[in-house]
């Protein structure tokens, strides 16, 4: 027994070092390219130490890192998918110029784990049938108030979040080769948006602002934002290069400064106030911290009134960002930021092995290969089964064949039989249930010989009885051989009624998992649960396939099984009748 379960075993293991390793599966085939996205927050890339929830990052396009002719002139066949390769991510374009090969993508990360060198996503594109798919408003979270990219080119910006605000008035201009995309350039005069209840602050709630700043130079009383209304207000300024927040009319008022600005350098700048702490941000660093409460204000918001300079991509939000969030950001937009790495491109047939079911077996949860091995297990159980008792019949098939070759012509005594054969001491009849039920009958026989024989040495009479007990000896044998020939039979049985059930719990485990994955993610797309579900239907499969091997080697070996079966029932009825003829009354 040790030696069958240390050969399945083995057999258990060649068989799962033979099989080919799943690669990533192909989100959509109707994409014939993509490229891995990879967001390093280790040490050794962003070094973002926090994780960060609903981060936007910035994907720079260009002639180094995007071949622009495999993809749509306008772009429009884009497609951001997560690591799972199934999940499509929010994204939209501020820029796709085709003729200079430059894009920015905005992509919308659900979640960003903290020290991390394997995150990643995907970015599709190669497909002439794509329409656009991009979602700007649903690239921000609820939270966000405004955000303006000024990628307009006729200098009436926009909104880009789901409140859609538009300027009351602006003297900004339009810069062409900004940060990202196009920037604004002030000159002096701001922009400024209405009272509105998106932009409002609230004493207990949050706030973050947070902007790309280009100083022509050093400024003097230069506010980024500035909101006032009934002697309360919150204004971020510049002040001899230095960034300065004033809070009044709150219960806990600040004036805190922190960090130094250079001039005409890209620089991240971002405040955050909430929970009673007010943080000044330089590059996704703290600079400065003070105790602070912000005051309930809704009054019109300016953006770079008495500023001299460019912004890009100023941001406004009603909840204090995390300081991870504000890292991800500065290192996900950034001029030299070093979180976003973008791969060489992967064609449809090298991204994985091709095949349907490379999918599959990529897409597999858990719970499904929990199942798929406990069938794998069986199946290879069943196989040895079916391999050994085959064996075991052929076997006893012979050594019966041989058995009754020799006593069908045997007509002298039935105790002197193997004597008289003595051929038949030199053949392997081990195997052979027939000669198992000829010496039990022989055995019981002889014993009676030993009672009944007379002093003259010639064999008595048997009576009734005494042949009766000789039947029950051989019928006693022929029950033993019948379980010898049934032996492990059941686990066929077991395997056969047993194995589609449980891939029937592994598929409908495999779909729970899916929709519960949708519904968290809180986005139905054919494309995120097709390779799933059909993953999950793959546990189904494998238990057919241990099910209709075992059904049909059950049926085989049980044919034979009484196939034997009938031959010891005739041989039994031969012997008793050959032995009542020898041994009974005259």
């Amino acid at each position: 027994m040790k030696k069958a379960c240390a050969r399945i075993c083995t057999l258990i293991v060649a068989i799962m070092m033979c099989a080919p390793v799943a690669a990533s599966a192909w989100w959509n085939p109707d994409w014939q390219q993509r490229r891995k996205i990879s967001l390093d927050t280790s040490p050794a890339g962003a070094d973002i130490k926090e994780a960060a929830t609903d981060v936007v990052v910035a994907i720079r396009l260009h002639t180094g890192n995007f071949s622009f002719l495999d993809a749509k002139m306008d772009g429009t066949d884009l497609r951001f998918v997560s690591a799972d390769d199934k999940t499509p991510l929010k994204h939209h374009i501020e820029l796709f110029d085709s003729e200079n090969e430059l894009a920015v993508v905005w992509v919308r990360i659900p979640k960003l784990a903290a020290a991390s060198a394997e995150e990643h996503i995907w970015m599709y594109y190669g497909s002439e049938a794509a329409t656009a798919a991009e979602d700007t408003k649903g690239t921000y979270d609820a939270t966000q108030s405004a955000v303006f990219h000024f990628g307009e080119k006729d200098g009436k910006f926009k909104d880009q979040t789901a409140h859609n605000l538009q300027p009351a008035s602006s003297a900004a201009t339009v810069e062409t080769a900004g940060l990202l995309g196009q920037s604004a350039v002030f000159k002096g005069e701001g922009i400024v948006l209405d009272a509105v209840p998106p932009l409002a602050l609230a004493a207990n709630g949050g706030f973050t602002f947070s902007a790309w700043v280009r100083p022509a130079g050093p400024q003097q009383g230069a506010l980024l934002y500035s909101q006032e209304a009934g002697g309360k207000s919150v204004t971020v300024g510049i002040e001899q290069g230095a960034i300065i927040v004033r809070i009044q009319g709150s219960g806990k008022p600040a004036d805190l400064s922190g960090g130094v600005l250079k001039p005409a350098v890209w620089q991240y700048v971002a405040v955050t106030a909430g929970s009673g702490k007010l943080s000044i941000y330089l590059n996704g660093n703290e600079a400065a911290t003070a105790a602070a409460d912000l005051p309930d204000l809704q009054g019109p918001v300016s953006v770079g009134n008495r500023y001299t300079g460019e912004l890009d991509d100023v941001q406004l939000a009603r909840v204090q960002r995390p300081a991870g969030w504000i890292r991800a950001t500065a290192t996900g937009q950034g001029p030299e930021g070093n979180l976003v790495t973008i791969a060489e491109p992967e064609t449809a047939n090298e991204g994985g092995d091709g095949s349907y079911m490379g999918i599959l077996v990529g897409n597999l949860t858990v719970d499904a290969w929990v199942v798929i091995v406990i069938l794998m297990v069986m199946m290879l159980i069943s196989f040895a089964i079916m391999a050994r008792k085959a064996m075991f019949i052929h076997n006893t098939e012979q050594a019966n064949a041989a058995f009754l070759k020799r006593f069908e012509h045997f007509s002298g005594n039935l105790a002197e039989f193997d004597t008289a054969e003595n051929a038949l001491r030199n053949e392997n009849l081990d195997h052979s249930s027939l000669y198992r039920l000829y010496t039990a009958g022989i055995r019981e026989l002889k014993q009676r010989y030993a009672i009944y024989r007379g002093k003259d040495g010639q064999a008595v009479n048997l009576s009734p009885q005494t042949i009766d007990a000789i039947k029950s000896s051989i019928d006693a044998g022929m029950v033993r051989e019948g379980n010898r020939l049934n032996s492990q039979m059941v686990l066929l049985t077991i395997a056969i009624s047993g194995g589609p059930f449980l891939g029937l719990l592994g598929t409908v485990v495999g779909v729970m998992i899916v929709f519960a994955s949708i519904a968290a993610a809180g986005d139905v797309n054919v494309n995120a649960i097709a390779p799933g579900v059909a993953a999950a239907l793959l546990a189904t499969v494998a238990g057919l396939a241990v099910a209709i091997p075992s059904l049909f080697g059950y049926n085989y070996l049980g044919s034979r099984i009484k196939n034997v079966s009938s031959e010891m029932h005739i041989f039994a009825d031969e012997f008793i009748t050959k032995l009542a003829e020898q041994h009974s009354p005259s």
